[in-house]
């Protein structure tokens, strides 16, 4: 427990001194901000929504290795799109360079400008679960986007949940899974 606790904190601290260099972040392509409307969208309850909006970013061409992206509760996928994240991962030579992977940010349903109980029907929209909202980012990729297999799901919070249900609803469809923590909480914790 001990050891654990150590490389914890270690680990935290790399990443907390990584991004007070965020300055020193590179420049990746301007994102591109897209709706598609799924029509009809059946959810785990039966119920029926005649028209889902799902909002979503993407960075790169559509050319490049595709990697999904997945926001934590009550984010969008803009949250990714900060100089402490995006900055140290989309750019040249960088782990996810731009150049390289075609990088897809969706809001979930329920968050971001995805559609949302807030919308408008409250209480009369259908009850959805993380299923649904993980066929409905299956959906967006596949017909609309046009993706038959993504290199990476990464996921932070709700998100890194989503990225486990990627992986038993659509096994082969990605070649690797990770759910990304940040260890916020232990940092401000330690600093105050």
């Amino acid at each position: 427990m001990k050891l654990t606790r150590v490389l914890s904190l270690a680990a935290c601290s790399l990443v907390y001194f990584l991004i007070g260099f965020s300055g020193w972040a590179a420049d990746y392509p301007s994102p591109r901000e897209g709706d598609w409307v799924l029509r009809d969208f059946r959810f785990h309850t039966g119920e029926v929504l005649p028209e889902l909006r799902l909002h979503y970013v993407t960075v790169g061409a559509p050319t490049g290795e595709p990697v999904l992206i997945l926001h934590g509760t009550g984010g969008a996928g803009t949250n990714m799109l900060t100089g402490d994240f995006a900055g140290e991962l989309f750019g040249p030579g960088q782990p996810l360079d731009a150049s390289r992977y075609f990088i897809i940010l969706p809001d979930a349903v329920g968050a971001g400008k995805s559609s949302k109980p807030s919308d408008g029907l409250r209480t009369r929209f259908p009850q959805y679960n993380y299923d649904d909202m993980v066929r409905a980012q299956y959906r967006l990729i596949t017909e609309h986007l046009g993706v038959r297999h993504l290199r990476l799901v990464l996921g932070q919070s709700m998100g890194g949940m989503h990225t486990w249900i990627w992986g038993e609803m659509y096994p082969e469809f990605m070649d690797a899974l990770c759910r990304w923590r940040p260890c916020r909480s232990r940092w401000r914790a330690a600093t105050g």
